[in-house]
């Protein structure tokens, strides 16, 4: 009896299934990534894990799944964590400041005509070296708190600026022809690497990586109309940094200056001028990620 390959279709490879991926990984079977059940049929089946395991394995007999997990076993791995300590960081210097904004308005009248007129910096600075004394009373505690608040808003500014400093390295080591690129900083290219993964040959071709950014137009057509709708799906950070990145090249790029302005006479509205420098932008990318897909085809004949 002929070898069957095996092929294993797992949920959540890059949350919950992670460690299964990881595991399996070594054995050299494939595995795909599955999305999560169809919402009607989960409806009207109900859910169980045999009910989603089914639902996984018909997917991918029937070829409407062909999405290989990411390996997250690389830099672009390493690039991805760390940009995940500093988005948390970023959230929670943000709700420390409008936290401790909102103790400054409710704070007794005397503290509080002291700093409402100082610019940000200055307020975090005065609140950072506030001394409460003993905290026997509202000013008091009302202090106490500032100064906790301030302090760590500013430990924090620290940390978000050695997380910067870090991506800043690692994605001019992975894709030094992507971060020459107008606009592309460390943070829009962490993004845009941790899309494409470790195993960049996962993403086929340009179009696929268009698809998988949203960025792709979406046949609309009906009868004798013929149009394309804007693709509201895809990973929606990476489509947030290619957005960053050609606002930028709008205001600094001069070819895309001249894009701009040809496109206008035409008649096309400023949406429809970022829809398609984006679509542009993704060619870019595939093209200055070329070595990564390179790397990669030769690795395994390297190991052998």
């Amino acid at each position: 009896m002929a070898d069957v390959a095996l092929t294993y279709a797992i949920e959540g490879t890059s949350s919950y299934g992670a460690g299964l991926v990881a595991a399996l990984r070594p054995t050299g079977v494939t595995i795909h990534e599955v999305a999560r059940p169809n919402r009607r049929d989960r409806r009207l089946r109900g859910k169980t894990d045999a009910f989603d395991a089914e639902n996984a394995a018909r997917a991918v007999l029937a070829g409407t799944v062909t999405a290989t997990a990411k390996t997250a076993d690389g830099n672009i791995e390493m690039i991805r964590v760390i940009k995940c300590a500093k988005h948390a960081a970023v959230k929670a210097r943000a709700a420390t400041m409008i936290s401790l904004r909102h103790l400054i308005v409710t704070a007794p009248a005397d503290l509080r005509e002291q700093l409402e007129p100082l610019t940000k910096m200055a307020l975090l600075r005065r609140c950072a070296g506030l001394r409460p004394g003993e905290v026997d009373d509202p000013t008091a505690a009302t202090k106490y708190a500032l100064r906790a608040m301030a302090r760590r808003w500013l430990y924090l500014s620290e940390e978000i600026t050695k997380h910067e400093a870090q991506l800043d390295r690692l994605t001019t080591a992975v894709a030094p022809q992507l971060r020459e690129g107008c606009g592309i900083g460390p943070d829009a290219a962490a993004e845009l690497l941790t899309v494409i993964g470790d195993n960049v040959a996962r993403v086929t071709s340009e179009a696929a990586l268009a698809k998988l950014c949203g960025v792709n137009p979406i046949p609309a057509s009906s009868g004798r109309t013929n149009r394309h709708r804007l693709n509201r799906g895809g990973h929606r950070q990476a489509n947030a940094a290619l957005y960053r990145i050609v606002i930028v090249r709008m205001r600094l790029d001069e070819r895309t200056k001249t894009y701009v302005t040809r496109r206008t006479a035409e008649g096309k509205t400023k949406s429809e001028i970022i829809r398609c420098l984006k679509r542009h932008l993704i060619r870019e990318i595939w093209r200055t990620t070329r070595h990564l897909r390179t790397q990669e085809q030769t690795a395994p004949a390297a190991a052998a």
